[in-house]
C-alpha cells in the first residue's frame, strides 16, 4: 500500500509499505482523513520519545472499513468508522485500576504501530467508533484531540462558573477551549501568537496575549484570587512553572503539554501546602470517544471550520513547512482527494 513514511528526524517520503495482516479481530479501514498533532511533528523532528523509525504516523484517523477478520463481527464493510489508537494491555496496574490510558505496555497506532498516513490502517474492532450521520470526515478526524480535552476537564474537574485559564492555543488549547465552554466555564486562553488568539476569540474565550505581564492580569481578572484551574498545553518548561503562581489556592492544574524525556518542571514546595493546590497530568483519554463524536455532530464544537486541508501525499512538504513555520496553521488535516 501506498503511505507517507517518517525514514528519519526531518526525513520523510511518500512510497510503498506492506499491507498489514488481519487478525481475528482486527478491521481494515481505508482512511478518509487524518489529522496532523503534535505528535506527528515531534516523531518528523526527531523529538517524540516513544517512536523508532521508519514509522508510518497518524493517530488522528477516519475512514471506511475495508475488511475484517473472522471474529470482527460489529461493523460491515463500508461503514464509515473513527479510529481509537491508544492500545492497552488490560493487565498492568494502571489498567487494572481502570486508567488504560497509562498502561505500561501501552501501544498508539501511529506512533508503535502503521498510523493512518497511508491507504489502509488495521485496527483491532474494539477500538473502533461508528461515525455519526452527517458528519464528513474532516470533522469526524476531529474526535481524537477532542477526546484529549475532554479528558483533560474531567482531570481538571471544571464546572460551571470555573475560571479556567487555557495556556496555549494550539491545536489541543483551541479544543480545550470549547469543550471548557460546554461545560460552562469562564476560558480565558493565553498564547504569544495573534493570529491564534483570534481564533480562540471567535471560539469564545476570553483572550491575553502573553506579554510578560499574564500573571498581573489573571490577578486583577481575578480579584487577586487566581484562576480556579489552569490548563498548561504548551509543552513549555517555563510556562508549566508558571501555572503555580496562576492557579488560586485551592485550585487545580492539568499539565497537558509534553516535554522531551528528562527534562525536569520545578514547582515552589511551600506553594503545595500554602495553597493546597492540586496538580494532575492528564494523558490522552479513558472512554471519551462518545462524548466527542456527539459534541462534533450536534455542532456544539467549531473547531474544525479552522481546519487547513491537504492531500496526502504533500505530507513531506507539509511536515517541512509546519517545522518552519508552526503557528502557519491552527490545525491540519490530511484527506484522500
Amino acid at each position: 500500500m501506498k503511505a507517507a513514511i517518517f525514514d528519519a528526524p526531518h526525513k520523510m517520503h511518500i512510497g510503498e509499505w506492506q499491507q498489514p495482516s488481519l487478525g481475528t479481530d482486527d478491521v481494515m479501514v481505508k482512511v478518509s482523513a487524518a489529522g496532523i498533532c503534535a505528535g506527528d511533528l515531534y516523531i518528523y523532528t526527531g523529538k517524540n520519545p516513544y517512536t523508532t523509525y521508519p514509522v508510518i504516523g497518524g493517530h488522528e484517523v477516519c475512514g471506511v472499513v475495508a475488511d475484517a477478520g473472522s471474529g470482527a463481527k460489529t461493523f460491515h464493510c463500508g461503514q464509515a468508522v473513527v479510529i481509537e489508537p491508544f492500545l492497552s494491555c488490560g493487565k498492568c496496574f494502571p489498567c487494572r485500576e481502570g486508567k488504560p490510558n497509562c498502561c505500561s505496555n501501552l501501544e498508539i497506532i501511529g506512533v508503535h504501530r502503521p498510523g493512518g498516513y497511508a491507504e489502509y490502517v488495521v485496527v483491532p474492532q474494539d477500538h473502533l467508533f461508528a461515525m455519526p450521520a452527517g458528519l464528513t470526515p474532516l470533522w469526524a478526524s476531529f474526535a481524537e484531540p477532542v477526546t484529549i480535552a475532554i479528558h483533560a476537564c474531567r482531570r481538571g474537574e471544571i464546572k460551571r462558573g470555573d475560571y479556567v485559564l487555557i495556556l496555549g492555543c494550539g491545536p489541543i488549547g483551541l479544543a480545550l477551549i470549547e469543550v471548557a465552554i460546554v461545560r460552562g466555564a469562564r476560558v480565558v486562553a493565553v498564547d504569544v501568537l495573534d493570529s491564534r488568539l483570534r481564533t480562540a476569540h471567535a471560539l469564545g474565550a476570553e483572550v491575553i496575549k502573553n506579554d510578560g505581564h499574564l500573571l498581573e492580569q489573571v490577578l486583577a481578572m481575578t480579584h487577586g484570587e487566581g484562576a480556579a484551574v489552569v490548563v498548561e498545553a504548551t509543552g513549555n518548561v517555563n510556562i508549566m512553572e508558571s501555572t503555580a503562581d496562576l492557579v488560586a489556592a485551592g485550585g487545580k492544574i492539568v499539565i497537558v503539554g509534553l516535554v522531551a524525556k528528562g527534562i525536569k518542571v520545578q514547582f515552589p514546595g511551600l506553594d503545595f501546602t500554602r495553597k493546597e493546590m492540586t496538580i494532575v497530568g492528564s494523558r490522552t483519554e479513558v472512554g471519551c470517544f462518545p462524548e466527542a463524536l456527539d459534541l462534533l455532530a450536534s455542532g456544539r464544537i467549531q473547531y474544525p471550520k479552522y481546519a487547513t486541508v491537504f492531500e496526502l501525499w504533500s505530507a513531506p512538504d507539509v511536515f517541512s513547512d509546519l517545522t518552519r513555520n508552526p503557528g502557519s496553521v491552527h490545525k491540519g488535516v490530511f484527506v484522500f482527494q
